[in-house]
C-alpha cells in the first residue's frame, strides 16, 4: 500500500467516525416527528410506560410510549418526540443504547388510546390556585410573560401536575398549571424538571431556575422551564 492510499483510508475512516451525516448507522437513527414503524417482538411494563421492542426495516429499535396494552407480534407504529442513547431505566435494570421517547399512533391491534394518560389533563376542570409565597414567587403566566427578564433567575411556582414523565435523562418532566395565562396562547402550562417525584394530580411548590429557548436537540425545544427544580408540598 502506497503512503498516498494510506493517508486516503485514513481520512475516510477519521471522516466515518467524526461526521454523522456520512456514517450511515448513524443517518439511520430517528428524529423528531419521524413516524417508525414494525412487528412487536417484546413488551416491557414500568408504570405509567410500556417499552417496545420492534422489528423494523432498519433493524430492532426500542421504544417506550404511554402505558397500552400492545400484544407481542402485532404492528405498532411510533411518532419519535426524542431519541436517547445509553438511556437507563431504573425500573427495568436496564441500558438501552438507543431508545425512542414517543407516542403510539395508527391505534395498532390490541392497542389502548396512546393518549389515555393525557385525560386527566383535558377533563380537570377550572384551576385556581394561590400563588406561591416567598422571595421570587410567580404565577406560570408571569413567568412565561416575563421570561427574558427572569432567564436564569431563581423562582418559585405552585401548581397541579398535569402530566409527568419519568427518568428521562436523569430527571423527572413535569407540566405544571395554576389557571393563570390562556391555553391559546400557551401560557398555562410550565415544564419543570426535577430529580423529585410527583403524581399526576398533586399540587406543589417548584423552586428552580428558568432557562429559556432550550434546545435538547432531535428538533426538541422549550421558549421556557423551570430547571433542577425542588418540590414541596404547599
Amino acid at each position: 500500500m502506497t503512503l498516498t492510499h494510506a493517508l486516503t483510508r485514513l481520512l475516510t475512516l477519521a471522516l466515518l467516525t467524526l461526521t454523522p451525516w456520512l456514517n450511515p448507522a448513524l443517518a439511520a437513527q430517528p428524529s423528531a416527528g419521524q413516524i417508525v414503524s414494525g412487528q412487536v417482538l417484546e413488551t416491557r411494563d414500568a408504570e405509567p410506560y410500556t417499552y417496545l421492542r420492534l422489528k423494523t426495516d432498519q433493524g430492532e429499535q426500542w421504544a417506550v410510549v404511554d402505558k397500552a396494552a400492545v400484544k407481542k407480534g402485532a404492528s405498532a407504529s411510533v411518532e419519535v418526540v426524542m431519541v436517547v442513547d445509553n438511556f437507563e431505566s431504573k425500573a427495568l435494570h436496564k441500558t438501552f443504547s438507543s431508545i425512542i421517547f414517543g407516542n403510539l399512533t395508527g391505534a395498532a391491534p390490541g392497542a389502548t388510546n396512546p393518549h389515555a394518560g393525557l385525560a386527566n389533563i383535558a377533563g380537570m376542570g377550572p384551576l385556581k390556585l394561590a400563588k406561591a409565597t416567598g422571595a421570587n414567587a410567580y404565577t406560570v403566566a408571569e413567568i412565561i410573560g416575563r421570561a427574558s427578564q427572569l432567564n436564569n433567575q431563581p423562582v418559585r411556582l405552585s401548581g397541579k401536575v398535569v402530566k409527568v414523565n419519568l427518568d428521562i435523562m436523569g430527571k423527572n418532566w413535569l407540566h405544571l398549571q395554576d389557571g393563570s395565562g390562556n391555553a391559546a396562547h400557551a401560557t398555562h402550562d410550565l415544564l419543570v424538571t426535577t430529580t423529585g417525584l410527583a403524581k399526576l394530580g398533586e399540587v406543589v411548590t417548584a423552586a428552580g431556575t428558568v432557562h429559556t429557548n432550550v434546545d435538547l436537540g432531535m428538533g426538541y425545544t422549550y421558549k421556557v422551564l423551570i430547571d433542577n427544580a425542588t418540590l414541596t408540598r404547599p
